[in-house]
C-alpha cells in the first residue's frame, strides 16, 4: 500500500513509517509531498498531515494515533508514543528523558539526506534501536 506525508520528516513522521511498516504494512511505500500541497494525491493513506485520519489528536502525536487506529498495545510502542509526544507536541513538563536525543538524531538524519524517503529509511534503522533498547530495560512500562 502507498503511505502518503508531508516533505521535511522529523521525529513523527519518520516514528511513523517505522511503525507502519514495522507493525502495520510490511510492504509500504512512502510518498512525500511538499508541505501544504492540496488536494493530497489520490491512491494513498495520508499520515501527519493536518485533517486527515491518521494525524494529531487530542494533544498526542500521529504515532499515537496510529497505536490507537491500529490496536497495537505493545507497552514498549506506548512508551516510544510518549516519547515522540514529548517532542512533538506541546507539554509542559519532559516526560521521556530520551525525547531530546531522539529528536536531535532525526533532525540530523533530516539534514545529511539527499531526500525524504532516504531520511525515513535510517530514521527506520534508529527506531528499531530505540525500541530495542527499551524492551531491554528491566521494567519495560
Amino acid at each position: 500500500m502507498k503511505w502518503l506525508t508531508w516533505e521535511n520528516v522529523g521525529i513523527d513522521r519518520m516514528g511513523c513509517a517505522w511503525l507502519i511498516r514495522r507493525w502495520v504494512d510490511p510492504q509500504a511505500e512512502f510518498v512525500c509531498v511538499p508541505v501544504g500541497q492540496s488536494p493530497l494525491p489520490a491512491g494513498a493513506e495520508p499520515f501527519d498531515i493536518p485533517g486527515v485520519r491518521l494525524s494529531h489528536r487530542q494533544g498526542h502525536s500521529t504515532f499515537h494515533a496510529i497505536l490507537l487506529d491500529y490496536a497495537l498495545g505493545d507497552p514498549v510502542l506506548q512508551r516510544m508514543a510518549r516519547i515522540v509526544d514529548a517532542v512533538d507536541t506541546i507539554q509542559e513538563a519532559a516526560l521521556e528523558p530520551a525525547a531530546p536525543g531522539l529528536d536531535f538524531i532525526c533532525d540530523g538524519i533530516r539534514l545529511s539526506t539527499k531526500d525524504d524517503l532516504t531520511a525515513l529509511e535510517r530514521g527506520g534503522y534508529v527506531y528499531d534501536a530505540v525500541y530495542a533498547a527499551l524492551a531491554a530495560e528491566p521494567q519495560n512500562p
